[in-house]
């Protein structure tokens, strides 16, 4: 521990393990479904961080989930670009209602999580939608009930 803190402070004195920090969260993420608190913690001592640096960061990004999500986790943009860009509000409108779930949800048979994100970096191409990590731009209506047909068939 670094001379003067605190028990339960850390100093991240390895700029390396902060640069680590995404790519561990991803990896916890990937192999749990989500970033439950002992999955931080357990990255927070790998890398030597504070469980809380580890928190601020996992709840910072929108690619982190810290709560169970269905398999199929669907990320409409409401920032400024796509609004203005329209589009996104209809596209948000149609998901709720052909799956049956609000903001935050996630369909009775754990197949979809519907959320609402500040960015996917496609403002140019809105509406845009990010499943799980494929994003898809330009969508018309039809282009999304066909992608959701497709995921449905899946087992």
């Amino acid at each position: 521990m670094e001379p003067g803190l605190e028990p339960g402070h850390y100093a991240v004195t390895d700029p390396a393990k902060r640069s680590m920090l995404l790519t561990a969260l991803y990896m916890a993420q990937e192999q749990y479904g989500y970033l439950s608190p002992e999955a931080m913690e357990r990255v927070a001592r790998r890398l030597s961080m504070s469980p809380r640096e580890v928190y601020n960061t996992a709840t910072f990004y929108s690619m982190f989930r810290t709560e169970p999500v269905g398999r199929h986790v669907i990320q409409v943009c409401e920032g400024l670009s796509c609004h203005l860009a329209g589009g996104a509000e209809d596209l948000f409108d149609f998901l709720m209602e052909r799956l049956g779930i609000g903001a935050g949800q996630t369909t009775g048979d754990g197949r979809f999580t519907l959320q609402m994100v500040q960015c996917l970096a496609a403002c140019g191409s809105s509406p845009a939608m990010r499943i799980n990590d494929t994003l898809y731009t330009n969508l018309t209506l039809g282009q999304v009930d066909t992608i959701l047909q497709e995921l449905e068939e899946r087992p």
